[in-house]
């Protein structure tokens, strides 16, 4: 989706960015045609690595961006497994098998072998901390002779696959683990291999002539660590690189409306209410809170229009839901009758505490009286689980690494979830939420999730009210740039810069 740009990026935006540009994009004439053919693609990224870029953590996301380590398996738009680095999988029981894809090389050369994917998934099992996706979960892998791998569970789990999708399950060489940190220069299976990382200022990746699949029509990329959102948007209007992550909204405006690509993220701004103490005990009240919110506004003036209006907890990022979704049954509304509550939100994300103060225009309205309390996330998450306040506004990730939205739903609505602020404890939610928890990926779980969603929905616990997007910088001529809402990939194999 693009959207129109009222303003150019004014030119003291661009001298203020100027000396940080100088610093960041030294490498930008690595864009001109290179002997190989073609132009190298220059990205400047948000965040600098955090962890030396070991997949065991967050920076695994930037490998799977840069296309350069891979996983067994992808997902599709639905969030089904599709082939990756395996090419089939059957289930028994608490055990998945994997039959390996054939001819796939890492990039010192070495051939993929069932050891070398043990390797790396027991390598993450035991990492301190355990990459998120394999939070709770009791996983071993082992070899069946060389092209064949077995994953076991400690309890059944449909979602294997799912899980061995995530970037920090990637696979890599024997080279990687040599050192006391996982190192995956050299180490990957992608079309990108990754040659050079300049600590957290730069990365630098080749065109890999031996890969398994379609080979890249890009020589490589040149990458950026740009934290300032001012540096980053003035470089890609000045064309000192041809990708950009993570355009603020702020500086969305200032850009030419075909620079700019919003995707929409699966995110949602939520209103949790308190079922279990205080005001919003009672559920006409609830159902009062949720009659009074205008989300509309709030995109449009919050947001500036860079947003869409909640249908339900799962937005447009998960395209299915819209698809599937029914009409909930509401609870009349009750009268609040200058009834106080305190709305509660963090500083950390930007927009929050301008989305809580327009809330507390609009409860003023319908007759509560408001007080906010805004601090930073670290200082308030312990009193929102801990269900201090009468409502907290938060931005919900609503899928995890799986790309599935059960575990989130559970997480947060489930009377024993560990993330629930609603403290809601309803058997009909609970009850809705271990059966799609339960079912194999697929038509018949998205339906079951839609229905623990209805359940959700219809006790006024929780009020969605907007989804988040992400908006990306592409330069003019770039072509195939990926636009991934869950934001795994961005430069692939057809991605190349004219």
């Amino acid at each position: 989706m693009r959207l129109p740009a009222h303003r150019l990026l004014p030119a003291t935006a661009l001298t203020a960015a100027s000396a940080l540009l100088t610093g960041c994009f030294a490498g930008a004439e690595s864009a001109t045609d290179d002997a190989g053919g073609g132009k190298r693609i220059r990205v400047a990224m948000m965040q600098p690595p955090r962890s030396g870029l070991s997949p065991l953590s967050d920076d695994a996301f930037k490998l799977s961006r840069w296309s350069t380590a891979e996983t067994l398996v992808t997902l599709d738009e639905d969030g089904d497994a599709e082939p990756a680095l395996a090419t089939r999988w059957t289930r028994s029981g608490k055990s998945w098998t994997f039959t390996l894809r054939d001819g796939v090389t890492f990039h010192d050369g070495t051939d993929l072998t069932a050891e070398d994917v043990v390797r790396s998934l027991t390598e993450a099992v035991g990492a301190s901390p355990k990459p998120r996706i394999l939070d709770g979960v009791e996983l071993t892998a082992k070899a069946e002779g060389a092209d064949t791998v077995v994953v076991t569970t400690g309890g059944e789990d449909p979602l294997v696959p799912q899980r061995l999708s995530s970037p920090q399950l990637s696979i890599l060489a024997a080279k990687a683990y040599d050192g006391k940190t996982v190192s995956p220069v050299g180490a990957g299976t992608g079309p990108f291999e990754l040659t050079q990382v300049n600590g957290t200022s730069s990365a630098a990746l080749d065109r890999y002539n031996d890969y398994w699949g379609d080979k890249a029509k890009s020589p490589g990329i040149d990458v950026s660590f740009v934290p300032d959102s001012t540096a980053r948007a003035a470089a890609l209007r000045s064309g000192e690189v041809d990708i950009v992550e993570a355009v603020p909204v702020s500086q969305a405006a200032l850009l030419d409306e075909d620079l700019i690509t919003e995707v929409p993220m699966p995110r949602t701004n939520t209103l949790y209410l308190n079922t279990e103490n205080g005001v919003f005990k009672d559920a006409s009240l609830r159902a009062a809170a949720r009659a009074a919110i205008d989300a509309e506004s709030i995109v449009k003036g919050v947001y500036e229009g860079r947003a869409d209006v909640a249908e339900g907890l799962l937005g447009p990022a998960l395209p299915w839901a819209a698809e599937l979704r029914t009409p909930v049954s509401r609870t009349k509304t009750g009268a609040p009758a200058g009834k106080t509550i305190t709305i509660g939100t963090f500083t950390d994300r930007a927009e929050l505490p301008e989305v809580a103060a327009v809330l507390q225009q609009q409860l003023q309205k319908a007759g509560f009286k408001v007080k906010l309390d805004v601090r930073e996330y670290a200082n308030i998450e312990s009193d929102a689980l801990a269900g201090e306040f009468d409502a907290f506004v938060l931005s919900r990730a609503t899928v995890l690494d799986s790309g599935d939205p059960a575990a989130y739903l559970f997480s947060d609505f489930a009377s024993d979830g560990s993330f629930n602020i609603s403290q809601l404890a309803n058997a009909t939610v609970d009850k809705a939420l271990t059966k799609a928890s339960g079912i194999q990926a697929g038509e018949a779980r998205r339906k079951a999730v839609i229905a623990a969603e209805a359940a959700v929905l219809a006790t006024d616990a929780a009020v969605p009210m907007l989804h988040e997007r992400v908006i990306q910088g592409d330069a003019a001529g770039v072509v195939d740039a990926a636009h991934d809402p869950r934001e795994r990939e961005l430069v692939t194999a057809d991605t190349h810069v004219k």
